[in-house]
């Protein structure tokens, strides 16, 4: 039998079919667009608009979460009487404060700390609340200081559920009285334990 005529084939032309090999198909790998497959962000994103207004009803709703849960002070009270006597051979003076405290919650309270300041010339002076047994020596040396004492009110005092407590607190700082007597202000700060500090201002 004889062989059938070969065909000449022109460069650049796919070789014909056999009986024995399907002819070539196309790339279909290469005729996927992946961008169309993943998507873009403008396709798989809202509008900016809509994310905007839900970014700022969150913001707003935090907003109000924290100015109605924010801590707030427990207990009040008020400075009742200030006096204050010069401290012989000192630039000094002791200063007998007299403060009223209500513990407005439902459970006994106790004070952890006392600290007074006073604004004195554009300086501020700080001293924390003496202790009951050196209060006791000051009022023997200095006798006007207890012209309005009442209990001397320190640290670890007890104040029971609604009820009212008054007291005085002694400091000194070291300024002249007439410097003291004329100061812009004074502020006790009374912190109780787990609670947030009363700051009461005259």
């Amino acid at each position: 039998m004889s062989n059938p005529p070969l065909t000449p084939k022109t460069p650049g032309q796919p070789a014909a079919a056999t009986p024995d090999q399907p002819a070539s198909t196309p790339d279909v790998q290469n005729s996927i667009d992946i961008g169309e497959e993943y998507g873009t962000a403008r396709k798989n994103l809202p509008p900016a608009g809509i994310v905007a207004i839900c970014v700022g009803v969150i913001v707003a709703i935090a907003a109000i979460y924290a100015f109605t849960h924010r801590a707030h002070p427990l207990s009040s009270g008020s400075i009742d009487d200030v006096v204050a006597v010069a401290m012989p051979g000192q630039n000094a003076v002791m200063v007998a404060v007299n403060v009223s405290l209500h513990n407005n919650q439902q459970k006994p309270t106790w004070i952890k700390t006392i600290q007074v300041a006073a604004d004195v010339g554009g300086q501020k002076y700080t001293d924390d609340a003496a202790p009951a047994v050196d209060s006791k020596s000051y009022f023997e040396s200095l006798p006007d200081l207890k012209r309005h004492a009442l209990q001397v009110l320190t640290t670890e005092t007890r104040i029971n559920p609604g009820d009212k407590l008054a007291g005085t607190i002694i400091v000194s700082f070291p300024v002249t009285a007439e410097g003291f007597a004329a100061r812009k202000s004074l502020t006790v700060t009374v912190t109780p334990y787990d609670e947030v500090p009363v700051i009461l201002t005259r």
